[in-house]
């Protein structure tokens, strides 16, 4: 193999962009994945600069979860049930709208906690019907043998937010306030609007049931009988439930690193680290398309997710000591979590994909997102109750190392999982 070959298959595969549908939605979210971060930390920023109280902060976990795993499970039926374009327009302009109230309530000055977590709600129940419906639709416009490409693809676009939103909005939060930031994440949403309002009708293939209870409970079954889906719901709730320290940033970046508490580079270079990793593991994920045993690949991922967090939390509780020092070795240590998690959600997603039918995929990936971003917000809470009582840094460390032995009991108790290679039944 030429020298050149071997960089091609070092570098992300970037065959996905033949379908012009799949490249019109990626242009788009370039911008808009950048206005979804600022509003990600926006919200917990001002709620700290309200409060002065990280299990506050970790309220956004408890009061985001409830409407997505609702919307989540009941949105994967409706993009079964419905043309899936449509169901992408409606949720967009619902989104609009959310970052439109947060906008009017911060340049308003009403410092109002309940009325923040309540638009939160409603933000988080239209997210929770536009991912699995945009994640569905991926099969529909592209070959099967790009799907982990584009997976990887749309990881890397995600990661490129997050890193370019918190380091953006961590600098000009001081400078701007809140307000602007969440007007810039309404406007930012219209790119992907008109890329939605470009895809073709995308109407359900096969037979569907109604929307409805029933609906959801036959993804469930699909879910909870196929083993191997459920592992990998499974060992991704260990990582996040108690290695995701995101609640944390703000109490972090004030108390543990010594910045200002309404944001500032501590602040933004803690909020961007994981993802920094991440669009790094994402540029060169040339090999994810190469793994064959996918079960062990993504225990070892998550493995190292978890080492990486608790070296992240010891270098927090030395930073009093060691200073600037240690702030660059808690970012490298979040970085390196961030590639792990950017691997391990690559897999995780490719085997969904393709274990799934059309008419269930919507379902499936309903389920899938209620796992993927509710297990971080369940974590928001529980590690800003225990911020409170241990510190930041000890609860951060103590939880990576939960994560490690977690995954050590999966890797013995879920031996199906361990030995799944790429293909298998």
């Amino acid at each position: 193999m030429t020298e050149p070959s071997r960089l091609r298959r070092l570098f992300a595969d970037t065959r996905p962009f033949q379908s012009p549908h799949y490249t019109r939605l990626f242009v788009a979210n370039i911008i808009t994945v950048i206005g979804a971060q600022l509003t990600v930390i926006t919200v917990p920023a001002q709620l700290w600069a309200i409060t002065r109280d990280s299990s506050i902060v970790g309220l956004t976990g408890i009061v985001g979860l409830v409407p997505l795993v609702i919307f989540g499970l009941w949105g994967g039926a409706i993009a079964d049930a419905f043309d899936r374009r449509r169901v992408l327009e409606v949720t967009t302009l619902g989104l609009i709208v959310t970052g439109l109230l947060f906008f009017l309530q911060a340049a308003l000055g009403l410092d109002n906690v309940p009325l923040i977590l309540a638009i939160f709600a409603f933000q988080q129940a239209f997210f929770a019907v536009n991912q699995p419906t945009r994640t569905a639709l991926l099969p529909s416009i592209m070959p099967a043998a790009h799907l982990a490409s584009a997976n990887a693809l749309n990881m890397t676009l995600f990661s490129f937010g997050a890193v370019a939103g918190p380091l953006i909005g961590g600098a000009l939060l001081p400078l701007l306030g809140f307000a602007p930031l969440y007007l810039i994440d309404a406007i930012f949403l219209f790119a992907t609007l008109y890329a939605v309002y470009k895809l073709p009708s995308l109407k359900p293939v096969g037979v569907t049931r109604a929307p409805g209870l029933r609906s959801v409970l036959d993804g469930l079954k699909v879910a909870w009988v196929n083993k191997v889906l459920l592992a990998s719901f499974v060992v991704d709730l260990i990582a996040m439930v108690f290695g995701m320290p995101r609640a944390l940033y703000p109490q972090l970046a004030d108390e543990n690193f010594g910045g200002p508490s309404t944001g500032g580079i501590e602040f933004a270079l803690l909020s961007a680290a994981i993802a920094i990793g991440a669009l790094l593991g994402g540029l060169f994920s040339g090999w994810t398309g190469r793994v064959t045993w996918l079960g062990k690949a993504t225990l070892n991922s998550i493995a190292v997710w978890g080492v990486a967090i608790a070296l992240a939390g010891g270098a927090a509780m030395l930073a009093p000591r060691y200073g600037t020092v240690m702030l660059i070795a808690a970012v490298a240590a979040l970085a390196l979590a961030g590639a792990a998690d950017m691997a391990s959600a690559a897999m995780r997603q490719t085997i969904l994909q393709t274990a799934a039918t059309d008419e269930m995929r919507g379902r499936l990936q309903g389920v899938f997102i209620v796992i993927v971003a509710g297990g971080p917000r369940i974590a928001d809470a529980l590690h800003g109750v225990a911020a409170q009582a241990l510190g930041a840094g000890l609860a951060t460390l103590l939880g990576g190392v939960l994560v490690v032995a977690g995954i050590l009991v999966c890797a013995v108790a879920l031996p199906g999982f361990r030995r799944y290679r790429l293909g298998a039944a």
